[in-house]
Order: C-alpha cells, then sequence, then structure tokens
C-alpha cells in the first residue's frame, strides 16, 4: 500500500480567496488531512516577471496558461496595482483549515520577494520577515507556527539556520525521494526536511502525453518511494483544475493509498542524513534545492 502526503502551497490572493476553500471541501468529502502552508503578507505576483529570462519560464507559462489560471488582475499585484495582504483579507480561511484538522503552515510573507530575492535575504531579515507571518499566525491559530515550506523550493544558509533557531517541527524546501536530516555545503542542520517526491501539476502539465486525462495516472505512476509527497497549489489545482485534482484522489484512493501528513512523516521515517545541492527540474525554470541521490537509497 503506497502512502502519499499532500501539500498545498497557497502563493496569492486568489488562491487563497477562492482555492483553498474549495479544496477544504474536497478534502472533507474526502476525508485527507493535508499539509497547508500560506504566503501571509502581500501579494506581489506581478514581480514575477523578472524571472522572464530563466531558462523555461516562458514555456512553462504558455503551457500552464497562467493569465486564466492565475487571473490577469493576478498577474499585476505589486506593479500595475497594489499588493494586496493575503491572509489578512479573510484570516477565516485559515482557522477553517487549522480546525479542519490540517497540518497548517508558513510558506512565506511574501512570497515573490522571498523566492526571487533569498541569495540576498540575511538570516536577520528572514527571520523578521517570518515573524510577520508568525504573528498573524499566532492570532490566528493561537499558537506559534511549527511547519514552513520554501517558496520555489528556493534555499540558503540563512534559511536553514533560521529554521534551526526557530525549533521547527519539520521543513519542506526540497526536492527529493525520502525524509532526511540536511547537510548543506557542508554543514549540518538540525530541523528535518520532508521533500516534495513527485512532479508538480505546472511542471508536467502539457508536455508531450500530459492533459487533464492522464496526469492521475501519471502520478500513480510516480508513487514509487517509501514517503511519497505531491505539492499541490490552491491557484491551479484549487480552481480551474480542482476536477483533475479529485480525479486523482478518487484513483489514489481506490488503490489503497494511505493518506498521511508531513508531521507524521517527520515523527515516522528514520531521518538519515542527506545532502542539499542545487539544481534543475523538468519543466521548472532556474534552479532549485534538491536532495542529492545516493546508492543507499
Amino acid at each position: 500500500m503506497a502512502r502519499l502526503a499532500i501539500k498545498v502551497d497557497v502563493d496569492t490572493l486568489r488562491g487563497y480567496l477562492e482555492g483553498v476553500p474549495r479544496m477544504l471541501a474536497l478534502f472533507k468529502r474526502q476525508g485527507i488531512r493535508a499539509s497547508i502552508f500560506f504566503s501571509f503578507g502581500p501579494d506581489n505576483s506581478g514581480k514575477a516577471i523578472r524571472r522572464i529570462f530563466r531558462p523555461g519560464f516562458i514555456s512553462k507559462m504558455m503551457r500552464t496558461k497562467a493569465p486564466s489560471t492565475y487571473g490577469l488582475k493576478t498577474l499585476m499585484y505589486g506593479t500595475l496595482l497594489p499588493a494586496p495582504l493575503i491572509v489578512p483579507s479573510d484570516p477565516s480561511i485559515v482557522r477553517r483549515a487549522y480546525d479542519g484538522g490540517h497540518e497548517v503552515g508558513v510558506h512565506a510573507w511574501d512570497h515573490v520577494y522571498v523566492q526571487d530575492c533569498l541569495e540576498r535575504i540575511s538570516k536577520e531579515e528572514y527571520l523578521s520577515l517570518y515573524r510577520k507571518a508568525e504573528a498573524l499566525y499566532k492570532d490566528i491559530c493561537g499558537r506559534a507556527p511549527t511547519e514552513i515550506a520554501a517558496p520555489g523550493w528556493q534555499l540558503s544558509h540563512a534559511v536553514l539556520e533560521a529554521e534551526q533557531e526557530l525549533g521547527l517541527a519539520y521543513a519542506s524546501d526540497v526536492r527529493g525521494y525520502s525524509p532526511f536530516m540536511p547537510v548543506f555545503e557542508g554543514v549540518e542542520y538540525g530541523v528535518p526536511q520532508i521533500p516534495t517526491t513527485l512532479p508538480t501539476m505546472d511542471e508536467i502539465y502539457g508536455l508531450p502525453g500530459i492533459n487533464d486525462v492522464t496526469i492521475p495516472k501519471a502520478w500513480l505512476d510516480g508513487m514509487d518511494k517509501e514517503w511519497n509527497v505531491l505539492t499541490v497549489h490552491a491557484e491551479m489545482e484549487g480552481i480551474s483544475k480542482l476536477t483533475v485534482f479529485e480525479n486523482f484522489l478518487n484513483m489514489a484512493k481506490a488503490l489503497g493509498t494511505e493518506f498521511r501528513t508531513l508531521g507524521e512523516y517527520a515523527r515516522e521515517a528514520s531521518l538519515p542524513r542527506g545532502e542539499i545541492v542545487m539544481g534543475t527540474l523538468t519543466g521548472r525554470a532556474g534552479t532549485l534545492a534538491i536532495q542529492r541521490q545516493t546508492d543507499a537509497r
């Protein structure tokens, strides 16, 4: 029987207001607990245009029909339109996720800024941004967050040091194949990493043979690891591709898949040391943090 954890990233105001409530309703119908990571602060999605020079960015935007997926207004936030605050627009949505038994964690305060400018963000600045999200989280949920997931799987020593200083239960900052304790550029850190193991929809959608009908099977075929993790996005699987996502969940349940959370993985896996490297993945623009493959896998 395969294990699968569903990790939900919430990047934008539209994904938060429209996608998350639909996903919460779907998870309730399916009896599934997910691990949901919220961007709490400004939606600066329009500033992501800076990624246009990264190899593969334009083709990805075309394959995934980004303007219709995210909405034209979203693509202007932070540039032609003011950047609205995401969670403060309706804090009850985070509370609904929390009260629904889902793991609720921090994705970022300013998703675009952290993803695109991480290399120049110090540990002190990163912690300052995190504290803004943490304060809002505490107001809504009544406790401090213990889970985090990096925007765009971007990572640095500053982030790893901050996570350790915060004493988090786990982080999900990398792509890989199994939970592990991180080593980055020779430095060991103490917060478990629970990597995303399956390709995201926006990475493979529109590639040869991958469409609304075939993507569920592609994910099922990729669930060949002990600790499978699928990252979905409130803006895509929560809105325009909600039916596709539901079809996948139905197929997975029919095969006897056991749905877990990232926190359960962190508590149950053996967590050997593993090295993080910066690399590339098919369908994703730019570099990202990847768990190095070893013969001991």
